[in-house]
């Protein structure tokens, strides 16, 4: 009995998927339920499984063919429709007649080479013939390759939507910097206690992520969207944290992020992370958000214009905490410092509202108890 592998159903906004390779063969069993391919959408890498045990037959899409849902990629011979496998290539040893055939003209001038050439024995007492000399090979010539390699589904989409911005929305970056030292001194002190109690590091991403949600219910412009002739305004917070993968740069949403702890926070992004590695997010985790926040700073990033996440109007980018020399009350301290900048989208976000939105984050997390007693 044949049974047929299909594409999984995908999101409403994925059509299709590359088949990026076959884990297993023709003629290999599987089982129920194993991965037999990997499905490459412009969102994430699905596991292809087997409906059911048996063997795998014919496939009929070779790995990076582009394939759409429900689509038949192979069959399973069941069970029931197999004859004994195992012992046809035993029969077939069997069958064959044991008759040396001689060797063919392509064998015999190597056993020529070798044996054609008359043997120089020296005579006694004189020394063996040295081999001839050989001449210095010329020095090899430097290679210059050019190398084509097609891009991944994930890194075309990466590529379509950031044009996608860049054409459709008014793009402008305003800049600010932080004194981390509040931040880094709550974390120093509470860090142990935190692990302890929640079985997770205190980060700094969750105190960005609460600053924010406070900074976009007192500014919702910036957690809008355009449509058409319209502004959305959407009244609860997605907030998308980008994370690098093998694969390209994927975010993941923290859904309704303002009703979440700080270690709630820290436990998602934790496992957003573990997980765009293993490729194991889902599609739904990674539609949808309101706004974003990317951390260049981990890679060592002291500054940069992030690029807007379409359909989303304002997206924060974090850099590198740096020792800096910063005067304070007419006395210069050198304090851990990080530049932000918050790109946004200038048809419906002024210049005021930026720049006071990117104030506000600023101001909570120089008094991070601001962020506890929301104010």
């Amino acid at each position: 009995m044949q049974i047929e592998v299909k594409v999984p159903e995908l999101s409403e906004s994925v059509q299709s998927g590359t088949l990026l390779e076959w884990r297993k063969q023709p003629g290999e069993a599987v089982q129920r339920d194993e991965v037999l391919a990997d499905l490459e959408t412009d969102k994430v890498v699905l596991e292809v499984t087997a409906p059911a045990a048996g063997v795998l037959g014919a496939i009929r899409a070779p790995a990076g063919s582009e394939v759409r849902p429900g689509e038949v990629l192979a069959v399973i011979e069941t069970e029931a429709g197999l004859a004994t496998p195992a012992q046809a290539p035993a029969t077939e040893v069997q069958a064959r007649p044991a008759v040396q055939e001689p060797p063919t003209e392509e064998a015999r001038p190597v056993q020529e080479e070798v044996t054609a050439q008359p043997v120089q024995v020296p005579a006694p007492g004189m020394p063996p013939a040295r081999p001839p000399e050989c001449p210095p090979c010329p020095p090899e010539t430097p290679r210059r390759v050019d190398r084509r390699v097609p891009m991944s589904r994930l890194r075309q989409r990466i590529a379509e939507r950031m044009v996608e911005a860049q054409h459709t929305a008014a793009i402008l970056t305003t800049f600010n910097e932080i004194d981390m030292q509040p931040v880094q001194a709550l974390r120093r002190r509470y860090q142990e206690r935190f692990q302890q109690e929640h079985g997770v590091k205190l980060g700094l991403m969750s105190f960005f992520v609460k600053a924010v949600c406070q900074a976009l219910k007192e500014f919702p412009v910036v957690n809008a969207s355009v449509d058409g002739r319209d502004i959305v305004y959407h009244d609860y917070y997605d907030i998308g944290v980008a994370v690098s993968s093998e694969r390209g740069l994927v975010v993941p949403i923290l859904r309704d992020a303002d009703r979440l702890t700080f270690a709630e926070i820290e436990r998602q992004i934790a496992d957003f992370a573990k997980r765009a590695n293993a490729l194991q997010l889902t599609l739904e985790e990674l539609e949808g958000g309101t706004f974003t926040i990317s951390n260049g700073g981990v890679f060592g990033s002291l500054l940069s214009t992030p690029i807007l996440n379409p359909p989303q109007s304002g997206v924060l980018g974090l850099h590198r905490i740096q020792d800096r020399p910063v005067a304070i009350e007419g006395q210069v301290v050198i304090r851990p410092m990080m530049y932000v900048a918050l790109s946004y989208d200038h048809r419906i976000i002024d210049g005021r509202e930026a720049v006071s939105f990117l104030r506000t984050v600023k101001e909570n997390l120089e008094d991070p108890a601001r962020l506890l007693l929301e104010l």
